[in-house]
C-alpha cells in the first residue's frame, strides 16, 4: 500500500469466539479503528457527527482471512487510500499479526459520502478529498 496510514491493535480476550481465535466480525472493527485515525490524521474529525452536512455510509466491506489471531496478540493494522471518486472512496487494509510475523488478512471498505438532509450522494469534502491525493499521489 503506497503511503499507508499503520495502527497496532490488541487482541482482547473478549475479541475472541469459541475457538479461542479473534471473532471474524471483530476484523471489520480493528481495521475501522486504526481507519478513523487515518482520516482524522488527513482532517476529517469522525467524531464530529453534528456539525457536517454529510455523512459516509459504508456500502462495501470485504476481507480475506489469511492467518489466526489469539488473544494477547498485536496486529499491526495499514490502512490507504486506493481508488478516490468524486462522493466515494476505497480504502484497503491489511492486518500483520506481530506474535507470528504473518499476514492475517487484507481487504477493503467503500464509503459513499452523502448529503446530512436528503440521504443522497455528494462530493467528499474538498480539504479532505485534496488531503488524500497530497497523501496518494498516484491517485489523482
Amino acid at each position: 500500500m503506497s503511503n499507508a496510514y499503520r495502527g497496532n491493535i490488541k487482541v482482547r480476550f473478549a475479541d475472541t469466539d469459541a475457538n479461542g481465535h479473534a471473532f471474524f466480525g471483530n476484523y471489520f472493527v480493528f481495521a475501522d479503528e486504526v481507519l478513523g485515525e487515518y482520516w482524522q490524521e488527513l482532517g476529517l474529525d469522525v467524531a464530529d457527527v453534528v456539525n457536517p452536512d454529510f455523512l459516509t455510509f459504508t456500502v462495501n466491506a470485504n476481507m480475506d482471512f489469511l492467518g489466526e489471531s489469539l488473544a494477547g496478540d498485536t496486529l499491526e493494522v495499514e490502512v490507504a487510500a486506493e481508488r478516490v471518486g468524486n462522493s466515494s472512496i476505497v480504502i484497503g487494509f491489511t492486518m500483520h499479526n506481530q506474535r507470528t510475523g504473518e499476514m492475517a488478512g487484507k481487504g477493503s471498505f467503500t464509503y459513499v459520502f452523502v448529503d446530512k438532509a436528503t440521504r443522497k450522494s455528494c462530493p467528499m469534502p474538498a480539504d479532505f478529498k485534496a488531503s488524500v491525493l497530497a497523501r496518494h499521489p498516484e491517485l489523482a
